[in-house]
């Protein structure tokens, strides 16, 4: 951090703004000074009001103290060694330039000495100390040399020894006058210095505490683009895309949406975030945002805070594998054995000879809804055994490709509505070959059951990609089915979820769950056109060791 500067210090710069302002004015001064005195004595020829007794020593005098103020102007603050040399310097050309002009026009009877009160008290403000009384003494030794200069030429008589005296103490009371003032504009000078390093000192502070947050924040202006951003939310965002300047629009769509949303709607308050969330800019996260206005302007720029809720989620997932394997134990025991035998009583009800259709329906129904309990039961008992993955290298295409002649041939689906794209067939990943044959069954099972609309035949699109910009392999499980209610987004990966008449709500449970703990991430989004799209995206295998034993799990 800057140092903190005292009154001395500032004393002795020449860098001030307010010194370099009093030399401004002052050398503006001079050359009004003279082009006026120019002026009066042409004007006044030919007896001249100045410059009477030595007129080619006037103009020449003139000449010389408009060219030196004119260098004085040019030189500015790049060449001055310090404070000191420069009011020294320019007391000297002042009260030696004035002290000529005097002499030339007849002494201190020409008034013209009323000319150094100006220059003397610009000097005396920008000196320290008894300097302003240096500068005093240089000024009235100059008009008593000029009046002894004039009293041996001829020009004046001894009577004007009086008023030379007078112009003196005239010099030292301007100079006495500006010593307090210029202490004190030296003080607001150096309280102003001290609180501009405070404020530097402070942003310093506040950039250094934003970007090693943890936490992950950018601040937007009313006109949604982004003034203020962290390392963190520069990556979650896009390091190339999320940079200050730039609008929050072209950065993150979603994230725009999201806040345009949460600015119209009056019931959330500062801090909540509306029911939505959108992926980082890697594909690998889900992220939910929580706004905060800063002032009471309207619109008011806003804090944005990006919560990686995948971390959450990872914190909470030991506690509730356990509370799973605790519930598994009494389904398997109170629940599946009961339902088994209601099922096997139903079986043998329905193969008897003397039911009614009805009855037989009812039969059936019994069946049908035990099996369901049963395929729930299965589930749960399948998550809690689930073993730690077992990673290795799979090569993607040739992978899903054998996976999509299995799928075809196990559930009757024609292959001509299983697509399988592959954009470049280097892709690969590590990951549990098993578990993930099970997440994406799961999804495609998911999109043939459900993926047609008004009737149509389904089909399930499997693409095999990178995510834009990180390079992320990624597998995607498309379809042009109704897709999923607005109100349901948030929702469909809970456990036992379903807006199904037959469906569980384990399956998308079961396959995310299977993704995070290969370090993977499932997403999902509303296709365009109509339909759904699940987008797996696998970890980066370059943050990971090259060898991972087995039983290792990828995190």
């Amino acid at each position: 951090m800057s140092p903190q500067p005292d009154v001395a210090a500032v004393g002795e710069s020449t860098q001030t703004v307010l010194g370099w302002r009093i030399v401004g004015l002052t050398n503006l001064y001079r050359l009004l000074a003279v082009v006026v005195l120019l002026s009066v004595h042409l004007l006044t020829q030919p007896a001249p009001a100045f410059g009477s007794n030595l007129p080619r020593l006037f103009g020449g005098v003139l000449v010389v103290y408009f060219v030196i103020a004119v260098l004085l102007a040019f030189v500015g603050r790049r060449y001055w060694p310090g404070r000191r040399a420069l009011v020294l310097t320019h007391a000297l050309v002042d009260a030696g330039a004035i002290a000529l002009l005097m002499y030339a026009s007849g002494g201190v009877s020409s008034n013209l000495g009323v000319l150094l009160v100006i220059p003397v008290g610009s000097m005396a403000l920008l000196a320290v100390g008894r300097e302003a009384l240096v500068i005093a003494a240089i000024a009235s030794l100059a008009i008593l040399a000029q009046q002894i200069a004039s009293q041996l030429s001829g020009f004046c008589g001894t009577g004007d020894y009086l008023l030379a005296g007078v112009m003196g103490v005239i010099v030292f009371l301007v100079a006495a006058s500006a010593w307090p003032v210029a202490n004190r504009l030296r003080e607001s000078e150096a309280q102003v210095r001290r609180q501009e390093v405070d404020l530097a000192n402070l942003a310093q502070l506040s950039q250094y505490i934003v970007q090693r947050l943890r936490e992950s924040i950018l601040v937007v202006d009313p006109s949604d683009r982004i003034r203020l951003i962290n390392e963190s939310a520069a990556e979650m965002l896009g390091d190339a895309a999320a940079v200050p300047g730039a609008l929050l629009g072209e950065v993150s769509p979603r994230l725009l949406y999201l806040l345009t949303t949460w600015r119209t709607s009056a019931e959330l308050r500062p801090g909540e975030s509306p029911q939505g969330t959108f992926s980082a800019a890697d594909g690998a996260r889900i992220v939910e945002a929580h706004f905060a206005p800063l002032g009471a302007a309207e619109p008011a720029p806003m804090l944005i805070f990006l919560e990686d809720t995948s971390a959450l989620a990872a914190r909470v997932q030991q506690s509730k594998l356990a509370a799973l394997g605790r519930l598994t134990a009494s389904i398997a025991h109170e629940i599946r054995n009961p339902v088994g035998a209601m099922s096997h009583a139903a079986q043998l009800l329905g193969e008897s000879s003397g039911l009614a259709p009805a009855d037989l329906r009812l039969t059936e129904i019994i069946r049908n809804n035990a099996q369901r309990v049963s395929a729930i039961v299965e589930n749960v008992l399948r998550l809690s055994r689930r073993e730690a993955p077992r990673p290795e290298r799979v090569a993607l295409p040739e992978w899903c490709a054998r996976f999509r002649e299995e799928f075809c041939a196990t559930t009757q689906c024609d292959p001509a509505r299983f697509q399988l794209q592959v954009s470049s067939p280097d892709l690969e990943t590590t990951i549990d070959a098993s578990q993930l044959h099970q997440i994406l069954w799961n999804l495609c099972e998911n999109a043939w059951l459900h993926g047609g609309s008004d009737g149509s035949v389904p089909g399930v699109e499997l693409l095999l990609a990178r995510v834009a910009r990180y390079g992320r392999v990624c597998l995607e499980v498309a379809d042009r089915g109704p897709g999923v209610a607005l109100q349901d987004v948030e929702r469909i990966f809970e456990p036992f979820f379903t807006r199904g008449a037959q469906g569980t709500g384990l399956g998308l449970f079961l396959a995310r769950e299977l993704a995070e703990i290969n370090g993977a991430t499932l997403l999902y989004e509303t296709r365009k056109g109509g339909g759904s799209i699940f987008r797996l995206v696998f970890a980066d295998s370059s943050r990971w060791t090259s060898v991972l034993l087995p039983g290792t799990p990828v995190l």
